[in-house]
């Protein structure tokens, strides 16, 4: 059967509120004056991740519970100018909303209004399944619907990618999705020891690829016990916003991923998709472009400096 979607992503819609500040952590004081002002634009990590599958020519079906409410509004304006399939699913609390303190390093801070959700909150099962059967690989955000969405996924014989973003290893809220999926990835901030928590979800789960980002420090990667070091691109630009970074990299990875690519060079689409977002300012809407991706990729590894393990000559995605 022929399928409609390459990806259905499950999850993560929101409305960000961007405020850049001088610093961070940013001292306390009564007030401060903000340039280039405060910007509040849809775009949570399953915004991005739908936006950066879709830039890069893959087919790509959104899902999420969204509110009635100006936020609704800008996350369906979001995807409806993009041409962005999007199911939204009623959400009486309200569409999901953030406050992210960016410093001048690009570094950010998030702040998650925890108000605009509750126990009982679901995607409908009928619909899940509708968009999973016509769907080759699901990519599903740490949400309470989504967990419960997850053996629907499962019964419908889509492979599964999730990103745990900065889980510690420990928190039991993370470990439905990292056991569950075929791909995992994740931050490394908040971890000790980056090959040791992709060995135990390794282990523990059913996933084949684990992937720890590590901003400038690269990426750990973790293909059936073996780990590898992928080393960061250097970005296109100078870097201004770190938000969606790792929604990019997932992007590009699950580009390669589902092309049939070996792991590593997978990991390296990741990293050029990672770098461009980083150049990218939190208030805008931009996603590498598949002719970018692939040119710099095969440029990259033209001049040899391929990812660990990675193929080199020009991209064939």
């Amino acid at each position: 059967m022929s399928m409609e979607n390459d990806v259905l992503v499950l999850g993560g819609a929101g409305v960000d509120t961007i405020v850049y500040v001088p610093e961070l952590p940013l001292p306390y004081a009564d007030s401060w004056m903000i340039r280039p002002g405060i910007t509040a634009r849809a775009g949570q990590t399953g915004d991005f991740v739908a936006l950066g599958l879709a830039s890069l020519g893959l087919r790509t079906h959104h899902i999420d519970l969204v509110g009635d409410d100006h936020e609704g509004d800008l996350v369906r304006a979001f995807h409806r100018d993009r041409s962005l399939p999007f199911t939204g699913i009623p959400q009486p609390l309200g569409t999901k909303r953030a406050v992210n303190l960016v410093g001048p390093d690009g570094r950010r801070l998030s702040l998650y209004d925890d108000s605009r959700s509750a126990e009982g909150d679901r995607l409908p099962e009928e619909t899940v399944r509708a968009l999973a059967a016509k769907s080759r690989h699901a990519h599903v955000s740490i949400t309470h619907p989504c967990a419960l969405a997850l053996p629907l996924l499962r019964e419908a014989g889509l492979t599964l990618s999730t990103d745990l973003h900065d889980w510690d290893g420990v928190n039991p809220y993370h470990e439905p999705f990292a056991y569950a999926a075929d791909l995992v990835f994740l931050s490394a901030t908040a971890l000790e020891d980056p090959v040791a928590t992709l060995r135990a979800i390794a282990e523990r789960g059913r996933a084949r690829v684990v992937v720890a980002t590590d901003g400038a420090a690269g990426a750990h990667l973790l293909v059936e016990g073996v780990s590898t070091h992928v080393p960061a691109i250097a970005p296109p630009a100078p870097v201004v916003d770190t938000n969606g970074a790792g929604d990019a990299f997932a992007a590009g990875f699950l580009l390669g991923w589902l092309a049939g690519e070996a792991p590593a060079r997978c990991a390296l689409f990741g990293a050029v998709a990672g770098a461009h977002a980083c150049t990218v300012e939190a208030t805008r809407a931009d996603a590498i472009s598949r002719e970018q991706l692939l040119t710099r990729v095969a440029e990259w590894e033209t001049d040899g400096a391929t990812a660990d393990g990675a193929t080199s000559g020009a991209a064939r995605v």
